[in-house]
């Protein structure tokens, strides 16, 4: 049975992309919508080949060891072969390969901006850049702050139709759990160990708790190249026995009950879902100021924003959290309200395929 949609994925590893194409996609009605996902860079191995097989979700794995120009016609095979009435790229390096394999054909391509607009672009290099920068014509971004660099740049190489759908989570999955007022802090901080995550700043701000003597201990779950640097700079601080380094791990839920609170310390970020996951599970988050986490986090009502690189603002906040478990409790419970309201799962899916319809597919059911 043909799909209908046809998902272009770069991989599925462990990340925000994947874990937002998987929740779409396990809320979608998937008999009638018939979803399938093909991947530029396919390892058995990652992550969510196996949440997406659980789900019966047809993968596509595309030829490895070839050039990319191969790999596009490979693509535009696929294509051919399956006919899927939409092409989603659901990451912006994918976005020319999904333009150009519908080209021609019956079918509407649509593309992605996931973080923030130029550094993607630079990412991608040069040429590649620019063609996903452009083409296909509709892209949708996660966050209204890309959206914004978008249309501030009067470029020649940006979308034409520009939608834009923040994440969505599980409220199911994460769930109101009751915060403890007394004992050690617990401070969980989730994502990559990329530079750009910038857990240095974490690492300081625990120092400078202590310096205070606040009971804190810091939970670092994520996985990267950078994990024996932080490890290391841990230990320089002297504050190795303060934090603790969890790697990869599947149970944010658990783990975000047990946190008094999230810090989230980035230099950039799109629509950060454990952002969106923090206040879901019923906990204040204190974060920097990029991306859309200023219209996430309601300062001063669901949690505290600081500027980006004004580490004593973060250690302020972080410490009057510590200090004041009954506003972090007030603050917690005013989240999980926000996430009921504007999280939700299935207001991600009925956003997407509006989008598609707008631009295009005819939706004329499973017949």
């Amino acid at each position: 049975m043909r799909p209908r949609l046809l998902y272009l994925v770069g991989q599925l590893r462990t990340g925000g992309m994947e874990r937002q194409l998987w929740s779409l996609l396990q809320a979608m009605d998937r008999r009638h919508y018939r979803p399938a996902v093909a991947v530029w860079n396919y390892h058995e191995e990652d992550t969510y080949v196996s949440h997406l097989r659980a789900l019966g979700v047809p993968l596509h794995p595309l030829p490895r060891g070839i050039s990319k120009p191969m790999r596009l016609r490979a693509f535009r095979r696929l294509v051919g072969r399956l006919q899927p009435e939409v092409i989603h790229s659901y990451c912006f390096h994918t976005n020319f390969a999904a333009w150009w394999a519908a080209l021609g054909r019956n079918a509407v391509a649509v593309g992605a901006i996931r973080g923030e607009f130029t550094r993607a672009m630079q990412e991608s290099g040069p040429w590649l850049g620019r063609l996903c920068a452009r083409w296909p014509r509709a892209q949708i971004c996660n966050s209204f702050a890309a959206a914004e660099i978008v249309r501030r740049s009067r470029s020649l190489f940006a979308p034409g139709q520009l939608y834009v759908i923040r994440n969505g989570v599980d409220l199911r999955r994460f769930r109101a759990v009751p915060l403890s007022t007394a004992g050690q802090a617990y401070i969980l901080g989730v994502g990559s160990l990329f530079r750009v995550k910038r857990w240095d700043r974490l690492l300081r701000a625990v120092l400078s708790l202590k310096r205070r003597g606040l009971d804190v201990l810091a939970r670092i779950v994520g996985s990267g190249p950078l994990r024996e640097s932080l490890q290391q700079q841990a230990q320089a601080l002297g504050i190795a026995a303060c934090v603790e380094f969890l790697g990869h791990r599947e149970d944010i839920p658990g783990l975000l009950a047990d946190a008094t609170f999230l810090t989230h310390t980035s230099d950039s970020e799109g629509c950060p879902n454990v952002v969106m996951e923090a206040m879901a599970c019923g906990r204040a988050v204190v974060a920097t100021d990029v991306g859309d986490t200023p219209t996430l986090v309601d300062h001063q009502k669901t949690g505290f924003v600081v500027p980006c690189g004004d580490d004593a603002a973060l250690v302020e906040r972080m410490a009057t959290l510590i200090a004041d478990r009954q506003l972090c409790r007030r603050m917690g419970e005013a989240a999980r309200l926000k996430a009921e309201r504007e999280f939700g799962v299935d207001r991600l899916v009925t956003e997407t395929l509006t989008t598609y319809r707008a631009v295009g597919w005819k939706d004329r059911g499973s017949a």
